[in-house]
């Protein structure tokens, strides 16, 4: 399910470089994990509802205000921190163990989670699928879409509300810090092989199998963690594919 849902919205944010803006909507989710232990629900939903809110509040301050992007994202990453920090400190008796959540723990999977993790990333991949053309003629030019009559401003949202959902996705299995890496690594390693947007999606979801089974199997083989373990592996795969694609070129001259 994370290689999927990489896939998709990887090569997404990635052409639209909406990479540390997918950061800030994800470090923004550990206010709602907070909250969820403080209050006694289920943690990945208050995850879901902080993303969700800070995607659309991040991109209702982008289209209508004319402070630059980078420092709304500073300020919700920051606070979203902040908030997780707050609640879980307020709860009494022990406070639960978070390191689980900021850095993915594939142990630490309920059944619960999973079937979450199955809805959300059947809504991403279904919005993506049903609207191909329309999301291939917004990431190519917005301009453009916006000429065709295209609702660009609806789609930025939907765009956003789509990464926030990833994230919630990818926060068991890697971590609120290191979800970057496995929104970014597969999508940036497929742009190395391939120039259409179908072709890169399915090359970014079997090399994020590539990476998720490989980490896996390392973490397990030397009892490291597994989130850790997997980015360090794709980033190591994408160093190597750029290595070899500099000497090819270098020989071709």
């Amino acid at each position: 399910m994370v290689s999927i849902v990489c896939a998709f919205i990887g090569v997404m944010i990635v052409e639209r470089k909406m990479v540390m803006l997918s950061g800030g909507i994800a470090h923004t989710s550990y206010g709602g994990v907070g909250l969820g232990y403080l209050c006694g629900f289920e943690p990945l939903l208050g995850a879901m509802g902080f993303s969700v809110l800070a995607a659309l509040a991040i991109g209702f301050v982008k289209h209508r205000s004319r402070e630059k992007s980078d420092v709304i994202i500073a300020m919700f990453w920051s606070f979203g921190m902040g908030l997780g920090i707050l609640f879980t400190s307020m709860m009494k008796g022990y406070p639960p163990d978070m390191t689980s959540y900021l850095f993915g723990n594939i142990l630490a999977v309920s059944h619960s989670d999973i079937l979450m993790m199955v809805v959300l990333t059947c809504i991403v991949v279904l919005s993506v699928v049903l609207f191909f053309d329309d999301w291939k003629t917004f990431l190519f030019d917005e301009e453009f879409a916006g000429i065709a009559g295209f609702r660009t401003g609806l789609m930025d949202y939907i765009l956003l509300v789509l990464v926030a959902l990833t994230c919630v996705v990818l926060i068991r299995a890697a971590g609120i810090i290191l979800v970057i890496a496995l929104l970014c690594v597969p999508s940036a390693c497929s742009a190395l092989l391939s120039r259409s947007l179908q072709g890169r999606i399915i090359i970014s979801m079997c090399f994020g199998m590539v990476f998720c089974f490989l980490g896996l199997w390392i973490s397990f083989a030397f009892n490291i963690p597994s989130g850790a373990t997997i980015v360090i592996v794709a980033v190591a795969c994408y160093c190597i594919l750029w290595s070899l694609r500099f000497l090819h070129r270098r020989t071709a001259e």
